[in-house]
């Protein structure tokens, strides 16, 4: 079923009306009723009762997003959330990393004490816990030296504080944050491919492919990089989806 993005947005947000000062526009965007004036919606294109929310040059009518954009704001509001979870989980991560590299020691010595309990335990369901990959990759991080770990945790802040910047401004829609997210994310394609050379997993390969598209869709939407246009059609893109509503009701040229 096809999504009307127009009058859904109207329904969460009201409607957007706006009174040209050109007679020619300003009667085909308005009406009397047995109610009262009504206004022609910017976005949807109902007429709504009421006065306009705002007036002057049809020039100077607000820009407001209909359609497609409407829907791509929607798809980076997704990303952006996604991106925020992300980030905060790494910071977590980065927190637990530097808890870590402060009780080594005493982890360590927890870690094999309840080691030697469960044991016995999985040793009845034929597994051995001594030839596990995540027993051994928890085993080779008590090798770490601190100053390592704290590194470490140094980067996963930062790679946290990346992915929180970005989420930030893709729900804002900002340029600077798409291009900030494509050229993130695709820095980090190679590492991932690497990953999956060593370990094949449905998490690693989804993950992938959800960064491939993320990469492709807002480059190639937002006209990055000059693709498809560039800044210049991207703009006339945004001014067709809005202002030219005025121009499209009224069925008049605005000079």
């Amino acid at each position: 079923m096809k999504i009307d993005w127009d009058r859904r947005t109207c329904a969460r947000k009201g409607h957007v009306t706006y009174a040209p000062d050109d007679p020619r526009l300003r009667v085909r965007l308005h009406a009397e009723t047995a109610l009262g004036d009504v206004w022609r919606c910017l976005r949807c294109g109902d007429f709504v009762l009421g006065e306009p929310h705002g007036s002057g040059p049809a020039d100077e009518a607000p820009l407001v997003p209909r359609g497609k954009v409407l829907r791509d704001l929607f798809i980076l509001r997704f990303l952006a959330i996604e991106r925020a979870v992300r980030g905060v989980f790494i910071v977590l991560v980065a927190v637990a990393v530097w808890k870590f590299s402060n009780s080594q020691d005493a982890v360590r010595r927890l870690f094999n004490d309840y080691l030697d309990v469960f044991r016995p335990v999985f040793r009845h369901f034929h597994y051995d816990l001594d030839h596990s990959p995540v027993v051994g990759s928890i085993q080779k991080a008590f090798g770490y030296k601190h100053d390592t770990l704290l590194l470490v945790a140094a980067l996963l802040l930062a790679y946290a504080l990346i992915e929180l910047v970005e989420a930030v401004g893709l729900w804002y829609a900002k340029r600077w944050a798409e291009y900030l997210t494509v050229v993130a994310t695709a820095a980090f394609l190679p590492l991932e491919i690497y990953e999956l050379t060593e370990h094949i997993s449905w998490l690693k390969i989804t993950t992938l492919v959800l960064n491939i598209l993320a990469v492709l869709y807002i480059a190639l939407t937002k006209r990055l990089f000059g693709l498809r246009g560039g800044r210049r059609k991207f703009e006339e893109e945004r001014h067709s989806a809005s202002l030219m509503e005025v121009e499209e009701s009224a069925g008049v040229a605005v000079g």
